[in-house]
């Protein structure tokens, strides 16, 4: 679903926690809700402790994320991403070193 989504996949809405985050439309709507119309919550009723129902819940069921998403394109061993990291970094090094 991260791959698959892009900053136009994010809904920012209150009615999860009772502050307002962004969160991920295809998440949301495989826990059976329109993603397109939730109702704005109450701040005030807040009780992270007492959000034991059955239904979806926040960062488990319905998946947080940021503009960055459209970034993610593929699942990638972490050894695979840090090495990238190690070359980019080494590249740009180079580059700056070499300016006079």
């Amino acid at each position: 679903m991260i791959v698959d989504s892009a900053a136009a996949d994010i809904v920012y809405t209150s009615h999860f926690t009772g502050i307002h985050g962004n969160y991920l439309k295809p998440s949301i709507a495989a826990s059976g809700m329109d993603p397109d119309h939730l109702p704005e919550a109450d701040p005030s009723k807040m009780d992270f402790a007492a959000a034991t129902g059955d239904g979806p819940r926040a960062w488990k069921d319905i998946w947080g994320c940021g503009q960055g998403i459209g970034a993610v394109n593929a699942v990638v061993p972490v050894a695979r991403l840090v090495a990238r990291l190690e070359e980019e970094y080494a590249a740009a090094r180079a580059c700056l070193c070499a300016r006079p």
